[in-house]
This record gives structure tokens, sequence and C-alpha cells, in this order.
């Protein structure tokens, strides 16, 4: 499959989750920064894709992802993100946004499920209470934070490739 058909403005993702809803598909939200996918990512991701019928990915813009990741960050650009993100089978679809908090696509698109990553169980995301008002459920899933493309970085940074 072409990623390309797989990435979609906000736009054209309502038109298409509109037609998998009028199918009955259960719609999971994902989202996160993606800089230097590896092997958590993709675990994290086939977890939430089998939370539900369809997987969309929300990748966090280049200037979003430089102001949570900081300085030199992404080494990726969103767009690269967004096509590695794609080319996974357990990914439908991929938009990019520039925010980091999930409550306004909480909102808008409505998901059935909000897959957080399961290091993020220990604390109550912010956006669980709005999830549990507009009747969407949250899932912890994934394997935990034994992975982490930040610290993958300062590895690579110091030589450190093991």
């Amino acid at each position: 499959m072409d990623t390309r058909t797989k990435i979609l403005s906000r736009g054209g993702l309502h038109g298409v989750l509109e037609e998998h809803r009028r199918a009955g598909q259960r719609i999971v939200f994902a989202n996160g920064a993606f800089d230097l996918l590896h092997a958590g990512h993709v675990r994290y991701l086939r977890a939430a894709r089998a939370e539900g019928d369809l997987l969309v990915v929300a990748i966090y813009s280049d200037a979003k992802a430089r102001e949570l990741k900081g300085e030199g960050r992404p080494i990726l650009t969103e767009r690269a993100r967004a096509t590695l993100v794609a080319a996974l089978a357990a990914v439908d679809y991929v938009i990019i946004v520039d925010d980091a908090d999930m409550r306004s696509l909480l909102r808008e698109f409505q998901p059935e499920v909000h897959a957080c990553g399961a290091d993020r169980a220990a604390h109550e995301p912010a956006d669980a209470e709005l999830a549990a008002l507009l009747g969407i459920r949250v899932a912890f899933v994934g394997n935990g934070q034994d992975h982490s493309a930040s610290e993958l970085v300062a590895r690579v940074r110091r030589g450190n490739n093991d």
C-alpha cells in the first residue's frame, strides 16, 4: 500500500472515519512524536490496533516535537515520521497535529478508544476525564517504557550503540 494514502489532513480524516463508522467499525486513536521509530513504538501501535477495528495515529508536528523533546529534535521531519508510522501494518491512518494535548482530537473525532502507552498508567492522563465524559475508553497498551527515542539519540551522540 502507498503510505501517502494513509496520511490525511484533519478534514480528510473526518470523511474517511464517517465511512468506517457506517460500517460499524470501532476507531482507536494513539499519539506521539515517533522520532526514531523503535521496537517500543511498534509494540505500542500493534497493541493499540488490537483495541479496535481501525487505528489512527496523531503524530506531533516538528514544532511541537521540538517543544516537547528539546533542541535538536526531532531528528526526522514530521513527513518522514508520518511515512514511517503509516508503513506499519497496524496503522490505518496518520494525521500530523500541532498539539500534544489529545483533548481537542478526542472532542473532534470521538473515537471509541484512546490508546495510551503503558508507561502513562502510573499517572492519570490529562485527557482521561474528558474521555470518560465522551464515552471514550482509555486503554493502556504496550510494554511500558523500556525503550526511548531520547535515550537512543543520547547513545548515538555518545557513540555508544550497544
